[in-house]
């Protein structure tokens, strides 16, 4: 089995691409050991020394690590638990994971669906090829509420991408949209 690496912006997390489906359907993000209980393959990651965060996308894993390591050393390891778990056939994610409500008024249902529209397809796809994903989480008072994930999640350029990027495009499409807003989980 052959496992591709891509740099990514943030430069303590790295993408791996397995040339196969990773997840599915959806993407699944683990901020620590705690929240893997539900993922073989996240799990065997955490226990890895120096992984701090592991992000499964449609067809690629996302590993993020602390300082306390060098890529050198872990790199080889992470792709040793990846052969490992797609040779076992486990699947990377058993049941479903928890979503985290969205905060929405109700008159706003038309807005939303344009917000989430333009997400989908012009955003997460770039955000994507980056080793993340970005979800919606709310729309209030024309405020924006987005959750970054993956290689997003702490990438010095996130905010940035947040502002100068997403904020302007739906700024520009839809109106009603004043801000963009990073939120945790």
């Amino acid at each position: 089995m052959f496992i591709e690496t891509e740099s990514t912006p943030n430069p303590a997390t790295l993408k791996f691409l397995p040339g196969r489906s990773v997840m599915p359907a959806g993407t699944a993000d683990f901020a620590g050991p705690d929240s893997a209980a539900a993922s073989p393959l996240a799990g065997a990651l955490f226990a890895l020394p120096g992984v701090a965060r592991v992000f499964l996308g449609a067809d690629f894993v996302t590993v993020t690590k602390t300082d306390a390591i060098a890529w050198q050393s872990l790199k080889p390891q992470v792709l040793g638990a990846l052969v490992e778990h797609f040779l076992s056939g486990r699947p990377a994610v058993e049941g479903r994971t928890d979503e985290a409500a969205e905060d929405v008024a109700g008159e706003d249902a038309e807005i939303v669906a344009q917000i989430k529209e333009l997400l989908d397809t012009r955003v997460r796809p770039a955000v994507a090829g980056d080793g993340g994903d970005i979800v919606f989480r709310g729309f209030r008072d024309g405020v924006v509420k987005l959750h970054m994930q993956g290689a997003c999640s702490g990438c010095p350029s996130s905010r940035a991408t947040l502002k100068h990027g997403v904020e302007n495009m739906l700024r520009h499409y839809i109106p009603e949209v004043r801000s963009v807003e990073q939120v945790e989980a």
